[in-house]
């Protein structure tokens, strides 16, 4: 997964609320195996289209509906690293985050403002380091993130490279201990 730490760039704004994954990526594109070239089939039957902007501007309880990962793979495809909604899918903000899209949940009236400033052509940026965002001339805007889910997206961490992280010395303890107490366990080297 590539590191999110910054991003400058448009935003496509997608106002509609409820917007469920089948919308994102149609059911009919998952016997498509591949995750490259999903991109291409995003929001297969709306004329909508993210235009190469990284940033997209939704309306609330994004990507509701069935848990299909290849919905954000299919963002991805498009450009799209960052989501700005007032609420999103519970799955599928946490697919984000093992993909490296960053979704930031503001209130309604902050979000109407950034749909504005995104019709309006303004450059977004998204710093994760601070924690902050701007629209243009906008007033900065701060955002919350829980801290695994923000070091995971800085670090490219995936969920193994984040426990390894977090736990990897108590892991290693483990093991070691374990290899002197239950040496059968562990072949001879050579």
């Amino acid at each position: 997964m590539h590191p999110f730490t910054r991003l400058t760039g448009l935003a496509a704004s997608l106002a509609e609320d409820n917007v469920d994954t089948d919308v994102i990526y149609p059911a009919r594109f998952l016997t498509i195996t591949a995750r490259e070239g999903l991109g291409d089939y995003a929001f297969a039957d709306r004329a909508f289209r993210p235009g190469g902007a990284p940033v997209l501007v939704a309306g609330a309880n994004f990507g509701c509906g069935s848990s299909r990962e290849q919905a954000v793979w299919a963002l991805l495809g498009c450009g799209v690293r960052c989501i700005i909604a007032a609420s999103f899918g519970e799955i599928f903000a946490g697919n984000c985050i093992r993909n490296g899209v960053l979704p930031v949940t503001l209130d309604a009236a902050q979000v109407a403002v950034l749909h504005r400033a995104a019709d309006a052509g303004a450059t977004f940026t998204i710093d994760l380091h601070a924690c902050t965002l701007q629209a243009g001339d906008t007033p900065v805007i701060g955002f919350a993130i829980p801290e695994p889910q923000r070091q995971a997206l800085l670090n490219g961490w995936d969920e193994t490279s984040a426990i390894l992280a977090r736990d990897g010395a108590l892991i290693d303890a483990f093991e070691q201990r374990q290899r002197g107490e239950q040496a059968w366990l562990y072949p001879p080297a050579g």
